[in-house]
């Protein structure tokens, strides 16, 4: 498994790192003393990313970024190690889903956050069916980011002390955190079937076509479902079925 050189935050290599390639980093925090509060590795493929990430974070005094890596492969041998609170992923598409996974076949404790642009959002649904915790928006500010970090951590805290095992996923939209409330009226019987499909990533068209239907019937169910569950589009139904242990 490639990962990378790892070094400390003077750029000093560690004894195990001779035969690492680079997509590691190890960082010290302060003057080598361990800092109470929120332990990050970020990942991505962008270094100038990577930097303004741990910028951010380094203003925040609760938060300390442990290590950055720029590859699937790195990011997995990362958590093993040092097993952080959190993972901010910002990789592709398909090294998203293989880091999620991998971390859910080993039922690792930390929480994953995966960075989106508005336009990823549908796809990101998968990530959260996959086991990130949120997906959060590239768009917002560094004071919203933050913000909406420490909402997910917040979150992550209380259902530990409430000892509840189904956590629960969360998108964070226009820098507010979206918490779904259960619906209010009953969906009919052809917007459940149409739900449980969309949540399962079938594509409108695909649902049109196995329900002998037109594209925009389909659209128009799944309007009238998103406003009866109070969600945010298909990414908002995916986490209200596993809020609700629908799926």
């Amino acid at each position: 498994m490639d990962s990378g050189n790892v070094t400390d935050g003077a750029g000093v290599q560690s004894d195990d790192a001779a035969d690492r390639s680079g997509d590691v980093q190890t960082l010290a925090v302060g003057n080598g003393e361990s800092r109470q509060g929120l332990r990050l590795v970020l990942a991505g493929h962008h270094p100038l990313t990577l930097c303004g990430l741990s910028q951010v974070f380094e203003s925040a005094h609760e938060c300390t970024v442990v290590a950055v890596c720029t590859s699937a492969p790195a990011v997995v041998e990362t958590v093993q190690r040092h097993e952080p609170d959190m993972l901010i992923l910002d990789l592709s598409r398909h090294d998203t889903f293989r880091v999620l996974r991998h971390l859910q076949r080993e039922r690792r404790s930390t929480c994953v956050v995966v960075l989106a642009s508005a336009a990823d959002e549908d796809e990101m649904a998968h990530a959260v069916e996959l086991g990130a915790r949120a997906v959060v928006r590239k768009e917002l500010s560094p004071d919203a980011f933050l913000a909406c970090i420490r909402e997910v951590d917040n979150a992550e805290q209380r259902l530990h002390t409430a000892g509840d095992t189904h956590l629960v996923g969360k998108a964070v939209r226009a820098g507010v955190l979206a918490m779904r409330r259960p619906a209010a009226r009953q969906l009919t019987p052809r917007e459940a079937e149409i739900a449980q499909l969309a949540v399962r990533g079938i594509s409108t068209k695909d649902i049109a076509a196995q329900l002998d239907v037109k594209q925009g019937t389909v659209k128009i169910h799944l309007h009238s479902i998103y406003e009866k569950l109070n969600v945010d589009g298909r990414l908002g139904l995916v986490l209200y079925a596993r809020r609700h242990r629908l799926m």
